[in-house]
């Protein structure tokens, strides 16, 4: 009962083990339970429990997980073919680290077909093919030679002071100055255009004068010119008709001593130097008497349009007025006199008047007013006082 519970590996429980080959005998070795029968639990914690029994019978040796402890399943081979690479390898190759980084060592695997028609030792891998450009012997072996690293030094901030002044805005501000400059020598020498490669400096030139003379002709053609003005020389004074003529009294007084009454210059204008029609768009006149220096009369013409290259009349309204001391005055005398009846006179001719009329004209076109003045000498009246006229 108790050698059933017992195990039959004699080397479990500290006995000697037999010097049996199983790989070199074909056949198994004969093992004999130990003499004496043992409790395997007791024996299992046999290190941590003190008995003289136990000690006598192992040694001391602990009844724990032990290699020997087991039945030998036959002799211990090396890894890979029972051989050792480092032993086969010559003495004068020596082992290199780097060898298997570089594809120039062996190679340890056979995965996927890999080394099995290899040498185990080591092996240099075949050179690269030479470079397209190797022609020469010295070319072809400069191609198997290991190719020599250079340590490139790290990048640093090496600016030069020019290169710092150039990121900052007045840097760029002068940059851009001097690429108009030389913009502007390539262009005054002909080698560029203001728009690429048109409006160079000849072509510009040719444009400027082309257009000038467009413009030149426009002006020539739009801008008006001042007409020149001539009275009628038998009647220079025109009486005054419609509604003009009784919108101001005619009349003559010693006391006080005035006169007014209406007439029309007769002008005649000459555009001919016009090539499109002249617009005036007023015309305003004083009358004066070149005697005594004395203004006589105003008048006003209105917005008026004037055919080009012809000879149109105009009449300009004029209010005559005058007021004087008495009628001993030089200029109420001429003008009363000129403007009487002519049977008062024995020989039916009145005398003339004479007087200065000044024009201020303002045409459609021109940035001023333009003035012309004329005198005329011994001009008839426009008006006949009543015979009985004082």
């Amino acid at each position: 009962m108790d050698y059933d519970r017992k195990s039959t590996v004699s080397s479990f429980y500290g006995g000697r083990r037999g010097s049996f080959d199983a790989l070199n005998h074909s056949q198994s070795p004969d093992y004999a339970p130990s003499g004496r029968p043992r409790d395997d639990t007791s024996s299992f914690y046999a290190d941590r429990q003190t008995r003289t029994s136990h000690d006598m019978l192992t040694g001391g040796q602990s009844a724990g997980y032990n290699a020997s402890s087991f039945f030998a399943a036959g002799r211990l081979e090396p890894l890979k073919g029972g051989r050792d690479e480092e032993e086969e390898a010559p003495e004068a190759q020596t082992w290199d680290v780097y060898a298997d980084f570089n594809n120039a060592g062996p190679r340890y695997s056979t995965a996927f077909g890999i080394g099995q028609h290899q040498e185990a030792g080591y092996h240099q891998l075949p050179p690269p093919p030479p470079p397209p450009g190797a022609k020469t012997d010295g070319d072809a072996d400069s191609a198997h030679t290991p190719v020599e690293l250079v340590t490139v030094p790290a990048l640093g901030p090496e600016w030069q002071l020019s290169e710092m002044k150039n990121m900052t805005k007045s840097g760029r501000r002068e940059i851009k100055s001097e690429k108009r400059k030389e913009k502007w020598k390539a262009w005054h020498r002909g080698e560029t255009g203001l728009c690429g490669k048109w409006f160079t400096k000849r072509f510009l030139a040719f444009f400027i004068f082309i257009w000038a003379a467009i413009i030149g002709s426009i002006i020539a053609i739009t801008i008006p010119r001042v007409p020149g003005l001539s009275f009628n020389n038998s009647t220079p004074l025109v009486a005054a008709t419609g509604s003009y003529n009784t919108s101001i009294p005619t009349q003559f007084s010693r006391y006080p001593a005035n006169f007014s009454f209406p007439a029309y210059a007769d002008i005649q204008v000459d555009t001919t130097a016009n090539i499109i029609p002249l617009t005036f768009n007023h015309i305003s006149a004083q009358v004066w008497d070149p005697v005594t220096n004395l203004q006589v009369g105003t008048g006003y013409f209105g917005k008026d349009t004037l055919p080009a290259k012809a000879y149109p009349k105009i009449q300009i309204p004029l209010n005559f007025s005058y007021v004087a001391s008495n009628d001993t005055d030089p200029t109420w005398n001429e003008w009363y006199n000129a403007c009487k009846n002519a049977g008062i006179y024995a020989n039916g001719t009145r005398p003339g008047v004479n007087f200065k009329l000044i024009l201020t004209m303002d045409i459609a076109g021109l940035p001023s007013t333009q003035s012309q003045s004329t005198q005329v000498d011994a001009a008839p009246c426009p008006i006949e006082l009543p015979i009985n006229a004082d």
